[in-house]
């Protein structure tokens, strides 16, 4: 069995060993220009340099869906498929590959409902359960999803409100309040899951959750920053040392989710028992 994922997981390219994973790519413009998501093609450096110094917010789109559907074709014809995509609420991945693929019995397309730490969570997931069916394993997937817990802070709310991913209300109330809201998804779409005043009693309210939610020791907890990790090091100083080596997987998210939560946030995602 081959697994994709799209970059939306955050999964990197020389992680793709580690995740048995093939990864697509989504493509991302940057004013005139398009890039594709790949940690090659667009660096942190440039793509960081345009999102900060720039008015024209970068635009996300879908992969090369021709080469996806030739490759996946040839696998195929001696391997099943399992395509596990970014949350269709907020892309429209899902619903191409499904739609490219309804006909071949052999390839299963998987709605994650969330984004990157819950995607590599579930890939986990998938690994482990290779030896069932295509269907056995999306039924899998879709009992584990609600209780990946995405958790994170944006040190500002500009790029929320830019990306479409927070009201005017919401960004004016909060930058005004100096509320820093604790960002998850819920039914696939992000939203607010907790409010909190200032940075430090955010990191305290995502700490205190890995006991209110009952962390599930089988899975990893994954660290997710944007560009700079400082605000991920004081959270990892703040978590209790019985957590500590469960937090085993360290992103600085790829660009095309970065650009939504702007540089120095930062937040844990982790499996709940709840």
């Amino acid at each position: 069995m081959k697994i994709f994922v799209d970059s939306g997981s955050s999964i990197k390219f020389d992680e793709k060993e580690k995740y048995n994973v093939e990864i697509i790519p989504l493509k991302i413009l940057l004013g005139d220009k398009e890039y594709f998501d790949d940690g090659k093609d667009l660096t942190f450096d440039v793509f960081y340099d345009y999102l900060m110094n720039n008015k024209t917010f970068p635009k996300t789109s879908l992969p090369t869906l021709v080469e996806v559907e030739k490759k996946v074709n040839e696998i195929t014809k001696t391997e099943d498929v399992i395509i596990l995509t970014i949350s269709s609420q907020i892309s429209s991945t899902h619903n191409s590959f499904k739609t490219m693929f309804e006909d071949n019995k052999r390839v299963k397309v998987i709605d994650s409902m969330c984004a990157v730490g819950g995607m590599r969570l579930i890939v986990d997931l998938i690994n482990k359960n290779k030896d069932k069916s295509l269907d056995e394993i999306e039924a899998l997937v879709n009992d584990f999803i609600p209780h990946i817990r995405i958790m994170a802070i944006p040190e500002t709310l500009s790029y929320l409100l830019k990306g479409g991913r927070l009201s005017k209300t919401e960004w004016l109330i909060g930058s005004i309040l100096q509320i820093k809201p604790i960002i998850g998804f819920k039914h696939g779409k992000v939203r607010v899951v907790e409010k909190t005043r200032g940075i430090k009693k955010g990191m305290k309210a995502i700490v205190e959750a890995l006991d209110e939610l009952e962390v599930d020791e089988n899975y990893d907890i994954v660290a997710s920053y944007t560009y700079n990790d400082e605000n991920l090091k004081t959270l990892i100083e703040m978590t209790p040392d019985k957590y500590k080596p469960l937090i085993r997987s360290y992103d600085n998210l790829d660009p095309a989710i970065a650009a939504h939560w702007g540089p120095n946030a930062f937040g844990y995602i982790f499996v709940s028992k709840k």
